[in-house]
């Protein structure tokens, strides 16, 4: 299928979608290398779970957009310059910290759900406004466990 240079709203939607989530899932995977304290081994856990449910979904993403006749990201430099997640490069966040910032991130990308289920929706994208319903309850589902933690 040939590239077509001039992507749809709604291939444009799934790179920035698939580019936060290049970024959500790195950034999990650091606090989940880098958590200390009391709640050391619950925080791992979750951040792990989290971290291979984020991981699960780019492949699906980056396919819809290639079943969209358009390119996706090539590279960790493709994905910095289209991420609106930022990265913590910090050193000694709180556990608190990352709780808080990854439940803020995830919010993120669902708003970025939203706008990906738009524009599948105006442009008759039934497959990838199926999708994206799904992806859109995972990440709900890590915004209700990281809320529910905070403050533990």
């Amino acid at each position: 299928m040939p590239e077509n240079h001039n992507q749809p709203a709604v291939a444009d939607a799934l790179n920035a979608l698939l580019a936060d989530s290049f970024a959500l899932y790195l950034k999990t995977k650091n606090y989940h290398w880098h958590v200390q304290g009391p709640h050391f081994r619950e925080l791992h856990l979750l951040f792990d779970e989290q971290a291979t449910q984020i991981l699960g979904t780019t492949d699906l993403i980056a396919e819809r957009v290639r079943k969209n006749g358009a390119a996706t990201l090539r590279s960790i430099g493709d994905v910095s310059r289209r991420q609106s997640i930022r990265d913590d490069d910090a050193a000694g966040v709180t556990a608190d910290a990352m709780v808080t910032t990854l439940a803020e991130d995830n919010r993120t990308l669902l708003a970025q759900l939203k706008d990906v289920k738009a524009a599948a929706e105006a442009d008759g994208d039934i497959a990838t406004s199926g999708l994206v319903d799904a992806w859109a309850d995972e990440t709900q589902q890590r915004i209700w466990f990281l809320e529910a933690t905070a403050g533990y």
